[in-house]
């Protein structure tokens, strides 16, 4: 028995609440259930009752046990002082105020219907994979739909916290925002923090000026992740390391020795040097991103903007000095869908935050449009007989797994709440 199911029974008035006693025998009615915070202090604030005859105002804090009081601290906790009923499933002791006085206590368990207890019981039992693997697949598709809805837009609010960090530290430059977020997701998971760490290292009006010639962005961003070869041998390499000492003396840039970038493990299209070479035709082709990130609603007006074509040298190389069979290395439609779920959405979302503004359905729309990822999680579900059929699902699944199947939150979910009620 956890306490969160105790906290769920109460909150909804799942059981039967017309004939209490307290563990001593005294008749006990409630007038209001108080509010459940989920705060500091107790459970549920500001509730009502009647102990024989007796009205009391105060809060009501929940335990397994009764001698959990003590296990918590609560009798050194000046927050408790006005906990006027303590329920729990078991009452093994009894349990004072500071000034000596008994706090009632209400048995609950035997209060519960069986049914529910059932169900909660069934639902809680260690499963192979999630606590509801078994059921999920029963539930009505407009509650499920619903509750991803509310999981896309929690994931959404997580994903916005690091763009309203960077917001601050660029001084509400949400151009600059997006260069940072954009070079971090170019880099994948394995040389996503390089990039994004040495996008933060070069002044974004440092890319308004240099922009107008694609090889000056790909210099300072060779140059300031350390790539270019100190022994230059083609004529491009011996270029590009002439302009980053030109451009770093320009603008009082400096390599910032963060590591070595990883090849190994990747393919080729993904190499550091191709996704560098790419951000830097996308600024170097157009002019305030972020204002045609905004606006445009379309994904694939939006897949048309970000689907440049690598320069030259690139096109017939995936590392310096190393010549290969020419191919163009256009930024692909799943490595997009890849920029619009992990920043062109979440700095979307930041940005109408910020102006107070409800893009909700825009965004959704836009979400569906984009195919659904695969990983194992995804596959796990539709085992489950939970099929996505796009980014907006993935991403809903995504969110309820780690944050509330991992968790064992089945009672703050609206499919556990659902499975409970049949």
């Amino acid at each position: 028995m956890k306490e969160e199911f105790l906290h769920y029974v109460w909150q909804y008035k799942k059981f039967d609440f017309s004939n209490l006693t307290t563990i001593n025998g005294e008749r006990l009615t409630i007038l209001n259930f108080g509010s459940y915070l989920e705060q500091s202090g107790p459970d549920f604030f500001s509730a009502k009752i009647i102990i024989d005859n007796q009205i009391w105002g105060g809060n009501v804090e929940m335990h397994v046990k009764s001698s959990d009081w003590y296990l918590h601290g609560h009798e050194k906790d000046e927050n408790y002082d006005n906990v006027i009923l303590h329920v729990v499933w078991e009452h093994n002791m009894p349990v004072f105020r500071k000034d000596n006085s008994e706090i009632p206590v209400l048995e609950i368990r035997k209060y519960i219907p069986d049914e529910l207890l059932g169900n909660y019981i069934s639902l809680s039992r260690p499963k192979t994979w999630i606590n509801c693997e078994n059921q999920i697949h029963a539930v009505d598709g407009f509650i499920i739909t619903n509750w991803l809805e509310r999981l896309f837009f929690e994931r959404l609010e997580r994903k916005s916290i690091p763009v309203e960090k960077l917001l601050t530290e660029t001084k509400s430059d949400w151009e600059a925002v997006l260069f940072c977020m954009l070079a971090k997701n170019f880099g994948l998971n394995t040389n996503g923090e390089i990039f994004f760490k040495t996008a933060q290292f070069i002044p974004f009006t440092v890319i308004r000026k240099e922009r107008s010639e694609v090889m000056n962005l790909e210099s300072l961003f060779f140059g300031m992740i350390s790539l270019i070869p100190e022994e230059a041998q083609d004529n491009y390499t011996k270029e590009l390391k002439k302009r980053f000492t030109y451009l770093s003396v320009k603008h009082g840039l400096k390599e910032m020795g963060l590591g070595e970038v990883e090849f190994f493990r990747h393919r080729p299209d993904n190499f550091p040097t191709i996704r560098l070479a790419q951000l830097a035709m996308l600024y170097h082709k157009e002019e305030n991103l972020f204002s045609k990130v905004i606006e445009i609603d379309n994904i694939e007006t939006l897949f048309r903007i970000f689907s440049v074509i690598i320069s030259g040298y690139w096109q017939t190389h995936y590392q310096f000095d190393k010549e290969s069979p020419k191919k163009l290395k256009q930024i692909s439609k799943p490595f997009f869908d890849l920029l619009v779920i992990n920043t062109i959405i979440p700095i979307k979302f930041a940005f109408a935050k910020s102006q107070g503004k409800d893009i909700s359905e825009s965004l959704l729309n836009l979400i569906k449009d984009v195919a659904p990822e695969k990983n194992a999680i995804i596959e796990k579900f539709a085992v489950c007989k939970l099929k996505s059929g796009n980014a907006f699902e993935t991403q809903s699944l995504l969110q309820l797994k780690n944050e509330y199947c991992n968790k064992s939150k089945c009672l703050q979910c609206a499919i556990g709440i659902q499975l409970l009620k049949e």
